[in-house]
């Protein structure tokens, strides 16, 4: 899991009022930290039954500061697609309120460890009870 802390730090995305999705590629995705920042950049999006281009909107989304630990926690429900009929390899958290995939900034993003599959069945992302990503302030 990598989270793109240069757009928080560049104030590009409001939690508060900004609209989070998470979307799905495949394998033939490979993130990189160093220069994937913005939608653009991610390339093999997943196609299938239940699913639609661009994702899935984040519910619920929370970001909380600990100052015991120093971490910002962004946290959300669990996000699914029901009747799924697709494979995918990551998830890609992205700020989708900017007005083009060029200026909407990545988040985070998960590698699953193999392609993980769904044939008429629900596809979920269950989130760790700790949160999506933390990221330490110093």
């Amino acid at each position: 899991m990598f989270l793109q802390s240069q757009s928080l730090l560049n104030k590009e995305i409001d939690f508060d009022s900004d609209g989070i999705k998470v979307m799905l590629c495949t394998s033939a995705y490979t993130p990189n930290q160093d220069t994937h920042q913005y939608k653009s950049s991610v390339t093999n999006e997943i196609t299938g039954t239940g699913y639609t281009a661009g994702g899935a909107t984040l519910a619920g989304v929370t970001v909380t500061y600990n100052a015991g630990s120093n971490t910002i926690v962004l946290d959300a429900d669990d996000t699914s697609w029901t009747g799924a009929t697709f494979t995918a390899r990551h998830a890609v958290i992205y700020d989708s309120t900017p007005g083009s995939d060029a200026t909407r900034p990545l988040i985070a993003y998960i590698t699953f460890d193999a392609d993980i599959p769904a044939t008429s069945a629900p596809f979920q992302l269950l989130w760790d009870a700790a949160g999506i990503a933390s990221l330490t302030v110093s």
